[in-house]
């Protein structure tokens, strides 16, 4: 049987045997497949030892000396997120071992143990342990209220609420900035929903959709016959969005000659539809959103200063994914229970080989594709799991591919080239640099490849700086 490594660092087993030559084989096969175990021989010795290790399974024979496996059961059973039980009983005690079964026993074994079906049962147990903490955190993780279809929980988000709510009260237009996919119309709704204006109408339009021969008369409305098949007036977006919110999306795409025209409903709050002789007050509240660098427009003259004078004096930047990495479980968690309901699918979560894979990758598609990934998983799942096939390939394979092809010995060779040999600590800076040069400077799929953790990761680099 090909050995397979834990899925997690909290998996811990906890043997109880006292045969010791049986006790002393099933570590050498648990170690063998790298999964942390603590062998002891008695339940006495086992009760000390859970606090201690914190095990995720617990295995145990039915028959040991003082408290026999059944006592260790139900003691163990009244500990708050108690490990899973493996039972191992000889035939003569099935009986009971059917009763430690109905006492709470994940699952028993009978002796001789088959050691192939003895891993199977443990990584089984343990996968299904930990998908089982998966779907509590996600369903804590969803009780919590969301911020007007926002979500996140990462200190960047929290500040981007905040800031939200403190513009939401001033008067003026709002320039809403960031990358595709990172949820610009969610953040004007916002806006929008905590303003006095949120029970007026809000409005929403793509300057890059609109043909630019319809955008005025999308905007500003148009009479009866000013243009051929005007047949009969129609009221603009701006009329539409009296007493609320206009969001002006991908306002980079709008031309110049419209954006005169926006600047002076900014200033004078009054409109004329296209073939009319007056001019009228509307009362709107602009919310402007871009990914475009405006400023470098400008000096390529395909942006107006003065409009963007205007828009900037209050400015509300989100942050792409990358930069708020502890909200990707939680999105993934919303997105999957969403399409999961949407497509009457019970996936409860992620195998543990997915979701390095989605913590691994960069998005940057940001949420939108985050939330694509997760629909095309949910589509292609049969079973209560998202697996790693399951993603789209640029997820489960660009991120995960060997970061160079040079053999081990070029690798060293590479880094130990010089007049003296570099020390240990030298040479793990090096290959630190070296994987972070691979991977384009991205510090969480760098710690990932070198599995440690982002924060061992900082304070090596740290440890370098102070060197």
């Amino acid at each position: 049987m090909p050995r397979t490594s834990s899925k997690s660092d909290r998996e811990h087993v906890l043997l109880v045997e006292d045969d010791r030559a049986l006790r002393e084989l099933l570590t050498e096969e648990l170690q063998d497949a790298n999964i942390p175990v603590t062998a002891v021989d008695s339940a006495e010795a086992a009760i000390k030892k859970i606090s201690d290790i914190q095990p995720d399974l617990i295995v145990s024979d039915l028959r040991l000396p003082g408290r026999d496996g059944m006592e260790l059961l139900h003691e163990v059973k009244q500990l708050p997120d108690a490990p899973s039980f493996l039972i191992i009983t000889g035939f003569g005690t099935i009986s009971q071992a059917v009763e430690a079964l109905k006492a709470g026993a994940d699952e028993f074994l009978t002796k001789p143990l088959d050691l192939e079906h003895f891993l199977l049962a443990i990584h089984r147990l343990l996968e299904t342990r930990r998908l089982r903490g998966e779907v509590r955190k996600y369903r804590s993780l969803l009780e919590e209220d969301h911020f007007h279809g926002l979500i996140g929980q990462s200190r960047a988000m929290r500040t981007l609420f905040q800031q939200i709510q403190q513009l939401a009260q001033a008067l003026g237009p709002v320039l809403v900035v960031g990358e595709s996919g990172t949820g610009k119309e969610l953040v004007a709704r916002a806006i929008h929903e905590e303003s006095q204006r949120a029970a007026g109408p809000f409005q929403a339009v793509n300057c890059a959709g609109v043909p630019a021969e319809l955008l005025e008369s999308e905007f500003f409305g148009h009479e009866a016959g000013a243009f051929t098949g005007a047949v009969k007036a129609k009221k603009g977006l701006f009329d539409q969005a009296h007493g609320g919110t206009l969001f002006l999306d991908e306002l980079g795409e709008m031309p110049m000659a419209l954006q005169a025209k926006l600047l002076r409903v900014l200033q004078d709050g009054v409109i004329r539809p296209v073939g009319a002789s007056k001019e009228h007050e509307v009362d709107v509240r602009i919310v402007a959103a871009t990914n475009r660098n405006l400023e470098e427009m400008i000096e390529a003259g395909g942006f107006r200063e003065d409009l963007f004078y205007r828009l900037e004096t209050f400015t509300l930047r989100i942050p792409p994914l990358r930069e708020r990495e502890e909200d990707l479980e939680l999105l993934a968690a919303r997105f999957l229970t969403r399409f999961g309901m949407q497509m009457g699918r019970d996936v409860k979560g992620f195998s543990s080989e997915a979701l390095a894979a989605l913590k691994m990758y960069s998005f940057p598609g940001n949420v939108r594709e985050l939330q694509n990934a997760v629909e095309r998983a949910v589509t292609f799942c049969q079973s209560d799991t998202v697996e790693l096939e399951h993603l789209p390939s640029r997820v489960r394979g660009n991120d995960r591919r060997p970061i160079a092809a040079a053999s081990v010995d070029g690798l060293l060779k590479d880094m130990t080239h010089g007049p003296m040999l570099p020390t240990l600590a030298e040479l793990e800076q090096r290959y630190i640099h070296y994987v972070l040069d691979q991977v384009g400077g991205n510090k969480r799929r760098a710690s990932a490849l070198l599995d440690v953790s982002r924060r061992t990761l900082y304070r090596r680099l740290d440890e370098e700086g102070a060197a």
